[in-house]
């Protein structure tokens, strides 16, 4: 059945996530803080354009959400014509940013007082996942949400969980982005190590990738590290964001962090070097400095 949608922000993960929203049927209203985008998506897909979060959610049966950090959230949401000025009962909101646990579970209790839900809801796979319809959605929030989101959510998603109550989605986002952390600089060191030792890159990774070593990064990655392009994917400035949220929060736990607070001293290296938008996998280019 057709709904009324919503999305705000539509970076390089919102854009194609809303699209997949519109081909599945149903009636798309975006916003965006260039209107030029979202007039440029309207052009693309089937939906019309707001001048702001307020009047994209009006009516709306679902409104997502996939911005930068967690005070562009607050300013969609609470801040002056935020979403949840308009947003109508029994609705339910669904965040695809990544952002802290913190403004996930403040956001939820907003939207209790004012009586509908809030899903938290990260996203992982990068912008081929979302181009493709193929993203793993991690949520907190109330079962009765999930459930009432979940086909809808699905229309970009290959995977989609519930994790907890508010904030879990988050917290398992963090976990998600300490585990890329140290893949990706093990494959950077290994490649590194390849060419060091006179391997042919290509049959090393045919190899390996076919037993214990295999990774999401070496399938979808080895090859741009190899010719060093890193235009790809997730860009260095939003993983030392979530890396950041996600230091805060082991500090809060009391969680030991040693090889994720490293690699992302080797992402602030990246940055000084120039590489603020390149894709998580240029950490190989610290090591190949001298090549």
């Amino acid at each position: 059945m057709s709904k009324r949608i919503a999305f705000i922000g539509l970076g390089v993960m919102g854009y194609p996530m809303a699209g997949h929203l519109a081909a599945a049927g149903h009636q798309l209203v975006v916003y965006n803080r260039s209107q030029e985008k979202a007039l440029r998506w309207t052009e693309q897909y089937q939906g019309s354009a707001a001048p702001s979060p307020a009047a994209a959610a009006d009516g709306a049966d679902f409104i997502f959400c996939c911005v930068g950090n967690d005070e562009d959230l607050r300013a969609v949401t609470i801040g002056d014509e935020g979403a949840f000025s308009t947003i109508k009962s029994g609705a339910v909101f669904i965040d695809n940013t990544t952002t802290s646990a913190i403004v996930a579970r403040e956001l939820s209790a907003v939207a209790k007082d004012r009586d509908f839900e809030f899903l938290d809801a990260p996203v992982s796979g990068g912008q081929a996942g979302a181009e493709n319809g193929k993203l793993t959605v991690m949520i907190g929030g109330d079962q009765s949400a999930f459930e009432q989101a979940r086909p809808v959510i699905e229309c970009f998603a290959a995977n989609v969980q519930l994790m907890g109550p508010s904030g879990y989605g988050q917290l398992t986002k963090m976990v998600n982005q300490i585990c890329i952390a140290g893949v990706v600089q093990g494959l950077s060191e290994g490649i590194h190590f390849a060419k060091r030792a006179g391997l042919d890159v290509e049959k090393v990774i045919g190899v390996i990738s076919k037993g214990a070593a295999q990774s999401w990064q070496m399938e979808n990655r080895y090859q741009t590290m190899v010719e060093n392009k890193f235009d790809f994917g997730f860009a260095v400035d939003w993983m030392r964001k979530d890396l950041a949220i996600t230091m805060q929060e082991a500090q809060k736990n009391g969680a030991s962090l040693p090889v994720t607070q490293l690699v992302d001293s080797f992402y602030a290296q990246v940055q000084e070097q120039g590489g603020k938008r390149w894709d998580t996998s240029s950490l190989i280019t610290l090591l190949e400095k001298s090549d």
